[in-house]
């Protein structure tokens, strides 16, 4: 009996450990996400904020640490759609990158974000063409078995006159 709880004992070991690994993978990885965008402008006699579909295209690098912790580093080009108010249109894209920490849980994970965006923005009048660097950050959920991963998160872009919160859902692939 005592045989039969030992090897009971190590497999549910070993099976523990394997998932706790699902989603620790190093190396490089690439991705897009499609989202929600709201997008707040506060430019002297133009207030107004708005939303539309926005999307990302992604890529970095993962360290997988220790089974229970990843680090990254990724960048991004994002597209926040267009904002507009009566006969006022505003586009806002950019080009950003993040330092990443995740937690994972098994298959699954929440990861925590914060880094840098160099964004433009074009609109109707001249008043509202910009551009410059600001701070962004983001927090997010993700499931990955082995290399494929699908992920929801929320970011948030603290631009000059401008600020834009994305909600989205996208995949990765992890090489």
């Amino acid at each position: 009996m005592k045989k039969v709880m030992v090897m009971i004992l190590s497999l549910v070991l070993l099976s523990i450990t394997g998932i706790a690994n699902a989603g620790n993978k190093t190396g490089p990885f690439i991705g897009g996400s499609l989202g929600y965008a709201n997008t707040d402008v506060s430019e002297g006699i133009y207030n107004f904020d708005d939303s539309d579909i926005g999307f990302k295209i992604f890529g970095g690098y993962n360290f997988g640490i220790i089974p229970l912790l990843d680090l990254a580093v990724e960048g991004s080009y994002v597209d926040f759609g267009q904002a507009s108010s009566s006969n006022i249109e505003v586009d806002v894209r950019g080009l950003d990158i993040f330092g990443l920490a995740a937690l994972n849980l098994g298959p699954f994970g929440v990861f925590g974000k914060v880094g840098q965006i160099y964004w433009k923005s074009d609109s109707n009048i001249g008043a509202l063409d910009d551009s410059g660097f600001n701070m962004a950050y983001g927090v997010g959920v993700r499931f990955q078995i082995g290399s494929f991963g699908i992920r929801g998160e929320y970011e948030y872009f603290a631009l000059d006159y401008v600020d834009v919160g994305m909600i989205s859902a996208g995949v990765s692939w992890t090489f």
